[in-house]
């Protein structure tokens, strides 16, 4: 019969990549993912709909998008090199690029109410306003998860739960996170460059 010590040393986590809370991240994936999908339909709709007369007068701007979106973009980097450090079991390596990660996460956040607060429209001013700041609260809220989940990755790492053989929650915070920046790409493209297209 194992003692207290004994209990100590056991591993803590999943072996392998597709342990069950990822095909579980997939499941949360696949629904947010619709949900967003709604949420354009919506805009495109009103778009077509209605063509120029549905967008403000003043359009947002690229001046903090643009550097917001690469933010976001390394932010995707850094969690790839970091989820690589775990599998090659460099904790230090895995540590850093998730710290990286995470501080630029809550710059991405920082920013983006920035960019509200500068907007000329509010989410009550017309349907245009209300999809906007529905939307890119939507996925600010994503965010804000996504960073939630690199810290507590992060405190992982720096307590040694990880290692080269057990590391699936990493590669399950890592999918989230890309995820994320995935549907930030498209409404890049949706509220920032398609309306300058038109």
């Amino acid at each position: 019969m194992a003692d207290a010590t004994d209990l100590e040393r056991l591993p803590i986590g999943s072996i392998g990549h597709r342990a069950s809370g990822w095909w579980g991240m997939l499941a949360v994936i696949m629904t947010e993912g619709a949900l967003f999908s709604y949420l354009l339909f919506s805009y495109y709709y009103f778009a077509v709909q209605y063509g120029r007369a549905f967008l403000p007068p003043d359009l947002p701007k690229l001046h903090l998008s643009v550097p917001n979106t690469a933010l976001l973009l390394l932010s995707s980097v850094a969690v790839w090199w970091a989820e690589q450090g775990a599998k090659l079991g460099d904790r230090r390596r895995l540590a850093l690029g998730l710290a990286a990660a995470l501080i630029m996460g809550v710059g991405f956040v920082a920013v983006q109410a920035l960019e509200w607060s500068e907007q000329s429209f509010t989410i009550a001013s017309s349907s245009y306003g209300s999809l906007f700041f529905t939307i890119t609260g939507f996925h600010m809220a994503h965010v804000i998860a996504g960073d939630i989940v690199l810290a507590v990755l992060l405190l992982w790492t720096l307590l040694g739960y990880f290692d080269a053989r057990r590391n699936a929650a990493v590669s399950i915070g890592a999918i989230y996170w890309h995820f994320v920046d995935a549907v930030w790409l498209t409404l890049f493209f949706t509220f920032y460059v398609t309306p300058r297209l038109s």
